[in-house]
């Protein structure tokens, strides 16, 4: 008779004592559970290490590399990428364990239940300001991240397909954080694109703010959730566009 195969949950996070119980508690059905923690100064080692996570502790400048780490980390023959903010529900614990019983080797997307504040916003997700879906399940070296310093990329492999229930993702507690984590990820992309000579230009971030606040608000229905997804609208719209008067300013302080 076959073994069951084990399943690895990794967690990758920074200063998040807040949500880092609640997210472990969620992850008890996993075989192992591995923490990196990103220059973290706060009592999140410690919360890790109480429920028995292995963790890992240091200082990377890429979130690709430490969440390559964690992945090399990780003994099981199935991996489950879990952020602090994130919750597993137990209809989606049962799911992903009748699946890693039977599936084949690859990567595998799950839905992602986003909420800002008290409230889950359904609609307008997308165009770099968050996800209906992630790929989060998958076998052993069948996913690597690149090096972005914001929303890295990652090359999957083998199998592909999409769980059924959600993973809860407590993206923002208002739309104030939303604006604010707008302001970091632009400021990330635009030393990305400062570094490799990447500059959008200006013709394209205004198109962008038509193009995608048009998909974000229409084709991807923000409208039905009234101001909020108005605002995932504009910060979608908007993102190119301060990246690009990122861009310049950092040049002209290099000039300088």
């Amino acid at each position: 008779m076959n073994a069951s195969p084990v399943l690895s949950a990794l967690v990758v996070a920074r200063n998040e004592q807040e949500y880092l119980p609640d997210c472990l508690a969620s992850l008890d059905f996993a075989d192992e559970v591995v923490v990196v923690l990103d220059r973290s100064t706060d009592a999140s080692g410690s919360i890790a290490r109480e429920t028995g996570a292995t963790v890992v502790e240091g200082a990377w400048e890429l979130e690709g590399e430490r969440r390559n780490l964690g992945i090399d980390t990780c003994k099981g023959d199935w991996i489950l990428e879990v952020d602090a903010d994130e919750r597993v529900t137990p209809d989606l614990q049962r799911e992903i364990r009748d699946h890693i019983a039977a599936a084949a080797p690859g990567v595998y997307g799950v839905p992602v239940r986003n909420f800002i504040g008290p409230r889950e916003v359904v609609y307008g997700w997308g165009a770099y300001i968050g996800v209906n879906s992630s790929n989060r399940l998958f076998t052993r070296n069948e996913k690597r991240w690149g090096l972005e310093r914001v929303h890295p990329s990652y090359r999957p492999s083998g199998a592909s397909g999409r769980l059924k229930h959600g993973l809860i993702h407590l993206v923002d507690r208002d739309l104030a954080e939303t604006f604010a984590r707008l302001n970091r990820y632009t400021t990330l992309a635009a030393q990305d694109a400062v570094a490799h000579d990447r500059d959008p230009s200006l013709f394209t971030a205004l198109r962008h703010i038509l193009s995608r606040s048009w998909k974000v608000y229409i084709q991807r229905k923000g409208y039905r959730e009234g101001f909020y997804g108005l605002a995932l609208a504009a910060c979608a719209g908007l993102y190119t566009l301060q990246i690009h008067v990122k861009c310049r300013e950092m040049r002209e302080n290099q000039r300088r």
